[in-house]
């Protein structure tokens, strides 16, 4: 059980512990100057990612909200929130473990069997495990229920065919959740389960997918008569459009607010990465220079208050709601505005720079990032629709094929 009470004396023993920490085990942003948002798509910086995330658990400071028996520390969201505020200002080599933690290990909690989690989600904390989520399509993307990868049972295994894409960390992760269609005579949100795919089976493919940025930490994956145990099914046959949602709901909540057993994720906060660029370059004293990063605190600052009370609804058993989507949305903007402010800064360097100016290349790598940030976890079109209908109860957009069996929907 998650400790429920603790007094100041104690939380600020904690911090100070986590302070310690981070000082012995952390690199200081301003000391390297770098943010610590890198890529994380090569082996060199899965092993550095890997190493730190085994130190974090070691000590003690790994999944600190989640369940002592696997492999959590049972604290509270105060204990979170402290090790986020003395987390800020280090480097956090953590985005290969963002899905894992983020969007995986909460499914598995939800929606897994007692065996699963015992098995997985100790070593998902110590980075001895990484994940990747299994959805998008190219004939389904913002429509992920209109998935076309199929799963047939055969004995007391599931045969798995078919093609996902957009795929964060296949290339390196060990397992995945994904979702496929496994009664087409049915709605397509009703034939619909989910498993755990071991991604080094045989008939796995993993393909790198170049983003114009340069980086590839995308990919495209083919299953070519894979075989998935029964034991790999998380919840039940053709109830699997209710775990994806709960998965989708928690890549909401990482994605616009931080979370799972990493703390706030890597690198500094947008509005410090802002003033310190602003300063560099004699723009703190222009008055809309000013204005935007006001604008870009106060949105930082929102959305930090809101993941604190997302977090804190997840520990008590409340499953996300449109906060997520909230922030998801929120997130995605405050990212645009902080990238599109850092260029106007830049000015000239911001398009064309020498080859020792890295924080140029950063800021243009952020750019052209951006709205990729925006397009994983659901478009802001789709937050909006979201909100809309089920927070303002505003109608539903004409759907005309919900409630037609999947294969005789004309598009598949």
């Amino acid at each position: 059980m998650t400790t429920t009470t603790q007094t100041p004396a104690e939380l600020e023993e904690f911090r100070l512990r986590a302070r310690d920490w981070f000082a012995k085990n952390a690199k200081r942003i301003d000391a390297v100057g770098d943010d610590g948002s890198e890529e994380g798509e090569n082996e060199d910086f899965l092993a550095i990612a890997r190493k730190f995330q085994n130190q974090l658990f070691d000590d003690g400071l790994a999944g600190l909200s989640w369940p002592k028996e696997y492999g959590g520390q049972s604290m509270t969201m105060n204990h979170q929130r402290i090790f986020n505020e003395e987390a800020s200002g280090y480097i956090m080599p953590s985005s290969p473990f963002m899905v894992t933690l983020g969007m995986c290990a909460p499914t598995l909690l939800q929606y897994g069997t007692e065996t699963q989690r015992k098995r997985h989600i100790g070593p998902m904390l110590r980075g001895d495990e990484v994940w990747c989520q299994l959805f998008s399509e190219p004939g389904a993307g913002s429509d992920v229920a209109g998935l076309s990868t199929k799963a047939v049972q055969d004995g007391d295994e599931w045969v798995i065919n078919g093609q996902k894409v957009w795929t964060s960390g296949a290339h390196f992760a060990s397992f995945g959740l994904i979702v496929t269609r496994t009664n087409p005579d049915v709605p397509k949100h009703k034939g619909i389960t989910m498993f755990i795919v071991d991604m080094k089976a045989p008939g796995v493919t993993v393909r790198p997918l170049r983003q114009m940025s340069g980086a590839s930490g995308f990919n495209e994956v083919f299953f070519d008569n894979v075989r998935v145990p029964a034991a790999n099914l998380v919840g039940e046959v053709e109830q699997g459009w209710m775990a994806a949602i709960g998965t989708l709901m928690n890549e909401r909540v990482s994605i616009g607010a931080g979370g799972g057993g990493l703390g706030r994720g890597s690198g500094t906060p947008q509005f410090d990465r802002i003033v310190e660029l602003a300063t560099r370059v004699g723009k703190m004293n222009d008055s809309a220079t000013r204005q935007q990063i006001a604008s870009i605190w106060t949105k930082e600052r929102t959305l930090a208050i809101l993941g604190d009370r997302m977090r804190s609804s997840l520990k008590s058993g409340k499953a996300p709601g449109p906060e997520g989507s909230i922030a998801k949305l929120a997130g995605s903007e405050l990212g645009k505005l902080v990238a599109d402010l850092g260029m106007e800064l830049l000015a000239e360097s911001g398009q064309a720079w020498t080859k020792d100016d890295e924080e140029s290349m950063r800021w243009a790598t952020t750019v052209l990032g951006s709205p990729g940030g925006a397009i994983a976890g659901g478009t802001p079109e789709i937050m909006r629709n979201i909100l809309g209908e089920r927070t303002l109860g505003l109608p539903k957009e004409p759907q005309l094929d919900r409630d037609m069996p999947f294969k005789d929907i004309k598009a598949n």
